[in-house]
């Protein structure tokens, strides 16, 4: 069995749409939300930050926690938890670089995203927005002495979400 993938990620809105990520992953085109990996010297806001910096040339703030998501990939049986926090859009540089293996950032209405479920990477993605329209937002007090978050992804787990 694989160890548990712990991830973050934002839900973007500005203009009524929000923001993805075209990428390659399992062999084929998805969509997702920006985000990625926490590193040792950050905090998952931090993380959040600089993912969609990285991943669409794009400066957010970050704001609530909109809730922490347990994928389990039905064919790999790969456990992906994803730690979800609502950003604002600040400014997006259209120079900038972005990540490998990303092929681009797109703006998407929110029924636009719902008729491309097939091609999300994860039910999560679609979960998260969900949330997030509900107004759904999670208490910081509930990652409150996990630090470092690595070595506490056992906890984390017992609060997640199952997509």
């Amino acid at each position: 069995m694989y160890p548990t993938d712990l991830t973050v990620a934002a839900v973007v809105e500005h203009d009524g749409k929000y923001l993805l990520v075209e990428e390659r992953a399992m062999g084929k085109r998805v969509l997702c939300q920006p985000g990625g990996h926490i590193e040792s010297d950050e905090s998952p806001e931090q993380a959040v930050v600089r993912e969609v910096l990285e991943e669409t040339g794009c400066t957010v703030n970050c704001h609530d926690l909109i809730g922490i998501y347990l994928w389990i990939h039905p064919q790999t049986r790969q456990q992906f938890l994803r730690l979800v926090y609502s950003a604002a859009f600040v400014s997006c540089d259209e120079t900038l670089a972005l990540d490998d293996g990303i092929l681009g950032r797109r703006w998407m209405a929110l029924e636009d995203i719902e008729y491309r479920r097939n091609d999300l990477r994860s039910p999560a993605v679609l979960r998260c927005i969900r949330d997030y329209e509900k107004g759904q937002r999670q208490s910081d007090a509930l990652l409150t002495g996990m630090l470092p978050l690595q070595q506490n992804v056992h906890r984390i787990l017992a609060t997640a979400d199952l997509v």
